[in-house]
């Protein structure tokens, strides 16, 4: 079965290989190509396009623009290298996150923690999931990665 999945994800990366939003772009080609974005924001002289397969999927893509609308560069960040730049000490908000990754697949919350818990799926070797820890003032404390262990109701 995991090699029927992993041949199936390959055939689905070539077909899509196709469809890559490459530098230079303009937005109305990475629109024909990739359709209406989750999300558009503007940020620092940079125009994004968030296509965001939250909350039942594990990708979210950034498409930055320039200001002549054409596009600087496109990337996964559902990924360790972008999870690892979020500063911890007090200086990453709500927005950042926003900003960074697109909205939640859910918010959640634990007795042991006083803010919300921002929770995003994502895909390594196997699924995980992504948590984003912020205090009642919207500030990031701390983030953390564990895996995504399905819960099987049992049978007697």
């Amino acid at each position: 079965m995991r090699h029927f999945a992993l041949a199936l994800l390959s055939a689905l990366l070539l077909a899509l290989a196709g469809c890559a939003v490459t530098p230079g772009m303009t937005r109305d080609e990475v629109l024909a190509s990739w359709g209406r974005p989750t999300a558009e924001l503007e940020r620092g002289g940079v125009h994004r396009l968030q296509y965001s397969r939250q909350p039942m999927g594990q990708s979210v893509v950034m498409v930055d623009l320039d200001a002549d609308g054409r596009v600087v560069q496109a990337q996964e960040v559902m990924d360790p290298r972008h999870f690892y730049q979020i500063d911890t000490s007090g200086n990453t908000t709500q927005a950042d996150i926003l900003w960074a990754f697109g909205p939640p697949a859910k918010v959640d919350g634990v007795m042991a923690w006083k803010g919300d818990i921002w929770s995003y799926r994502w895909r390594d070797v196997e699924d995980m999931w992504f948590w984003v820890y912020f205090d009642p003032a919207g500030v990031v404390r701390r983030t953390q990665q564990g895996q995504d262990v399905p819960v099987f109701p049992m049978f007697r």
